[in-house]
């Protein structure tokens, strides 16, 4: 399907065409870009409300700043679109998640303009800063812009940042994008402040007013910058107490203004620049504006998948028979099952309810169930002290995010030996959000953690045995369990709960030619590798291991006094993982024998769709067959040789 731009957006290569039109022309710009993108989003899929939300701001921005060379840092980069299609990657921009293709992110190796990677949140105003410092050691006159939203304010980091940029005398904006929502609708109290102060029309009138009045008076030797500094400060604290936060930081605050409104926009941009020092802008807009069915449902959209744009249909699959299930239902059902036999159980996750599925929960038990918003330390954290007070949490928090509260896990809840239990979702490759969400680490962080279950289901029904034996009474140790994005194995998932015996894997095929050792998913991967192999006379056995610590050494012992030639399989990195453990397992004990690893690559591996991506790295069905046939063809060869 041909997807054209707009006359006026089929012009823009780059900013620089931007600032050849007049100010009145941004206006259909601004509205030829959101079509663009919701014609291209709708066909080829990718995240969609944000951008939306964001477009007037796409545009102001590259026609007030010199970009490239003034830094523009994007918060988590759902929102970059605009931006990607306005500086040069229009053409390429149907590729936007695809193999191969443009990231769904801003990406530092794509583009000079995307001037700091994302994908996480809370990033951007510590990168901002770190650019205006080195602007300013350099004697550069390069201004630097950070563009987050009010969800990824919550997070620790943006704290961080913003107390140090108060202090830090560098020339830094950092625009506050107020809509109140994340993924999810935003949680907490900095939610309400942010409302109070976009709602207060006695304090913005008052302050419009006074402004303006001070316009028109004679300043002269005797009303200096500081006086009126002063008294910006006074109108503040007299018209409302709580308007101190950010000026309380030494950022000098603007707005809030309507985030939609272009010339109010550009106007704003270009007196700013003008501004030196730490200062922030308060823009309120809407996730989704433009596509009224965005608007009114901003978390079905965020990622809705391909649509039709004229009536708003998603297209979902049809099958003529029952599918498996997500993982991550999966999770979310069953807490609840467990929940109602066990009243001690809580579930935690950082603004992921909806994506985790824990949202089930929070809705049929809102007092046992909670989103902490985007603050992944304060949930490992929080968790800790519940389980201080004999509760059972299970913390919910992807592979990838869990990353951000390592030291909390090892502090707070490792050292301690405290019963929380680590749900890990999105573990291993997650396919077009690419690297900075791919769970490829988690197996080997967690398992050098002293006092930590490091655990991974085969199948649905192996997931809700897991966390039945996780919340245990008699198990009070940290548990983690880790499971793919996407769907299971089992359209009849929902067996009844059994209790596994921790560190304790399974044999699934006994074979005669080789061993294949698979951890968590990838074993039907095996399962599918093995029914080839043994059409053409190859015979593997194959065993679950299931725990990677406290590993099963009876089992492991079985397999080294069996077989000389070994795969691992995981979906994790290869260094330090799975495959690692079984290498460490072997020298400790003297055994001999050839082992290969298949897994995640000591590399970065970019984005593309799942099976794209396991191909790529040689850990689906064919290249486990492939893996095999080589190490047994090798084994024959030697045999033929002798």
């Amino acid at each position: 399907m041909n997807i054209a731009p707009g006359p006026l957006l089929s012009m823009i290569n780059s900013p620089a065409d931007l600032k050849q039109l007049s100010r009145e022309q941004l206006h259909q710009v601004c509205d030829e870009l959101r079509q663009y993108i919701i014609d291209v989003v709708s066909v080829h899929g990718g995240h969609f409300a944000a951008s939306l939300g964001v477009v007037e701001l796409s545009v102001a921005l590259h026609y007030i700043y010199n970009t490239p060379y003034d830094q523009l840092v994007w918060d988590v980069g759902h929102q970059a679109y605009g931006h990607k299609i306005l500086t040069g990657r229009r053409d390429a921009f149907p590729t936007n998640r695809k193999y191969h293709g443009l990231s769904g992110f801003p990406n530092r190796h794509e583009s000079e303009y995307d001037t700091f990677g994302v994908g996480h949140s809370s990033t951007s105003i510590s990168g901002a800063l770190g650019m205006a410092m080195a602007a300013k050691y350099k004697g550069e006159n390069r201004k630097a812009v950070a563009v987050i939203g009010d969800g990824a304010l919550t997070a620790g980091l943006a704290f961080e940042g913003m107390n140090h940029a108060g202090v830090a005398d560098a020339d830094v904006l950092i625009i506050l994008n107020d809509n109140c929502m994340s993924i999810d609708p935003n949680v907490g109290a900095l939610k309400e402040y942010l409302t109070d102060i976009s709602t207060s029309q006695t304090y913005n009138k008052f302050k419009d007013d006074i402004w303006k009045a001070l316009g028109k008076l004679p300043v002269g030797k005797n009303f200096t910058r500081e006086m009126a500094s002063k008294l910006d400060h006074s109108i503040k604290g007299f018209l409302n107490k709580n308007s101190n936060l950010f000026e309380a930081l030494k950022l000098r605050y603007f707005g809030p203004i309507d985030g939609h409104n272009i010339s109010k926009l550009t106007d704003t941009l270009h007196d700013l620049k003008n501004i030196p020092g730490p200062k922030l802008l308060h823009i309120v807009t809407v996730k989704g504006k433009g596509y009224s069915l965005a608007e009114k449902d901003q978390t079905r959209w965020h990622a809705p998948g391909l649509f039709d744009k004229i009536t708003g249909e998603i297209y979902k699959k049809s099958f003529e028979v029952p599918q498996p299930p997500k993982y991550q239902d999966v999770f979310g059902h069953s807490i609840i099952e467990l929940a109602e036999q066990n009243d001690k159980i809580l579930g935690i996750t950082p603004a992921m309810p909806s994506g985790s599925s824990l949202k089930f929960m929070m809705e049929k038990m809102p007092h046992r169930a909670f989103d902490v918003g985007i603050c992944e330390q304060h949930a490992v954290t929080l968790s800790a002290g519940m389980a201080t007070q004999g509760m059972r949490v299970f913390c919910n928090i992807y592979s990838s995010f869990m990353q951000r509260a390592y030291d909390q896990v090892i502090h707070d809840v490792a050292i301690q030996n405290l019963p929380v239990i680590f749900c890990l979702d999105r573990g291993g490759l997650v396919g077009e959000d690419g690297p900075t969400h791919h769970g490829a680490y988690d197996i080997a962080y967690f398992r050098c953690i002293p006092n930590m279950v490091v655990s991974a289901p085969m199948n649905e029904s192996e997931l809700r045995n897991l966390m039945y034996t996780a919340q245990l009474e008699k198990n009070q140790t940290p548990f983690s369990i880790r499971y793919p994005r996407g769907e299971g194995v089992m359209p009849e998932w929902r067996t009844p709960f059994e209790e596994i015996t921790i560190g304790k894997g399974r044999k699934l095929k006994d074979g005669k030619d080789i061993a294949i050792l698979s951890f968590g998913h990838p074993g039907n991967f095996a399962t599918t590798a093995i029914r080839e192999l043994r059409t053409e006379g190859i015979d593997p056995a194959h065993y679950d291991i299931r725990f990677v610590k406290p590993i099963d050494e009876e089992l492991l012992h079985e397999v080294f006094g069996r077989y000389n030639k070994i795969v691992t399989v995981e979906d994790g990195t290869i260094v330090g993982g799975f495959g690692s453990a079984i290498l460490e397992f072997m020298a400790a004990h003297n055994y001999k024998a050839d082992v290969k690893m298949l897994g995640i690559p000591d590399r970065i591996v970019e984005h593309g769709s799942l099976k794209e991506l396991y191909r790529e790295c040689g850990y689906d069905a064919t290249g486990i067959a492939a893996a095999v046939r080589t190490m047994v063809g090798e084994q024959v060869l030697t045999n033929v040789k002798l």
